[in-house]
């Protein structure tokens, strides 16, 4: 088996939401393809260090702030690498262009340029997965101020709908998914139907969202185009990563309204159960937008929440 390289890549996002990539030169392996900037982990470096010194020799910036996200493997016919993924939010310095054939700025459900070096080719659905994911409780709410509050939280830019209802019988469940999918899909926002058989469609919606004791039992992903599922340990993570999901929610981060009394896991708990997976992680369970920066810092790629999500920001 070939010898494991440690690679440090960076996603560089600009203040419209788009991404640097860049266009491998001739003379190296896979010329013509694109990638995300980055290179090599050398001896007594960190993944960051790397990335830090990369960017600067690469493309001339410095970095002044990046957070962990996401580590994924791949076996080339040349070399099995560990990219270490990294969201840089913050630099100094103009990019210029050194070792790259071209650069360019890229929509994640929007790519203008191909082929994509396939190591980083899975990353491109994650950076369309919105950093906010809302969840209905209309057990709480009522359906009417449930539908109210949605259309509000879309209005104010939220894109991730899941629609939790275990109470719900069948056809009154098909009725509200359908009303929350004619409110979300004219403003573009992904809805997942929480619970779902695994093998049932999930039309009109977008996706399933399984719960923990689904996730166990199954061996194989379901046929969904964007699947999730709620996890509580590093096992269950795991499963979800083995099984190719596009993410997973760990918590509670906090105490909820839902379980009174009981102790939340906290960040750092969060941070060591979530470091290095290869799908994003969304942080769940007494959280809000305000908690965004604090989550994404810890290595969450967004937030989860239920009463959070339907609270305008503090300010608005």
């Amino acid at each position: 088996m070939s010898k494991l390289v440690e690679v440090a890549a960076g996603v560089i996002m600009d203040g419209d939401g788009r991404f640097l990539l860049g266009q491998r030169a001739e003379g190296t392996f896979y010329p013509g393809y694109w990638e995300f900037p980055g290179g090599k982990v050398e001896a007594g470096e960190t993944p960051a260090q790397a990335l830090v010194r990369e960017l600067d020799e690469e493309l001339g910036i410095r970095v002044r702030a990046l957070r962990p996200w996401l580590v994924r493997e791949h076996h080339y016919e040349h070399a099995r690498v560990r990219l270490h993924f990294f969201e840089v939010y913050r630099w100094d310095g103009v990019i210029a262009d050194r070792v790259h054939s071209a650069l360019s700025w890229q929509h994640g459900d929007d790519l203008g340029v191909a082929p994509m070096l396939p190591a980083n080719g899975p990353i491109l659905k994650a950076l369309r997965l919105p950093r906010i994911m809302g969840i209905t409780s209309t057990r709480t709410f009522g359906v009417r101020l449930q539908l109210e509050l949605i259309e509000t939280a879309l209005a104010r830019g939220l894109k991730l709908v899941q629609v939790r209802e275990p109470q719900m019988e069948p056809d009154a469940l098909q009725d509200f998914v359908g009303e929350v999918c004619n409110l979300a899909k004219p403003r573009g926002a992904l809805v997942l139907i929480n619970g779902l058989d695994p093998g049932a469609g999930a039309e009109p919606a977008d996706g399933v969202h399984l719960r923990a004791d689904q996730l166990l039992k199954l061996a194989a992903r379901p046929d969904a185009n964007w699947v999730g599922a709620s996890c509580h340990t590093r096992e269950e993570l795991e499963h979800a990563a083995c099984l190719g999901l596009d993410y997973a929610l760990l918590g509670a981060v906090r105490e909820t309204a839902s379980h009174p009394g009981e102790t939340g896991m906290g960040w750092t708990r969060f941070a060591a159960l979530a470091k290095a997976l290869p799908i994003p992680v969304f942080a769940i369970g007494g959280l809000s937008a305000e908690d965004l920066d604090t989550a994404r810092d810890t290595g969450a790629h967004g937030i989860a929440a239920i009463q959070g999500a339907w609270r305008p920001p503090r300010g608005a």
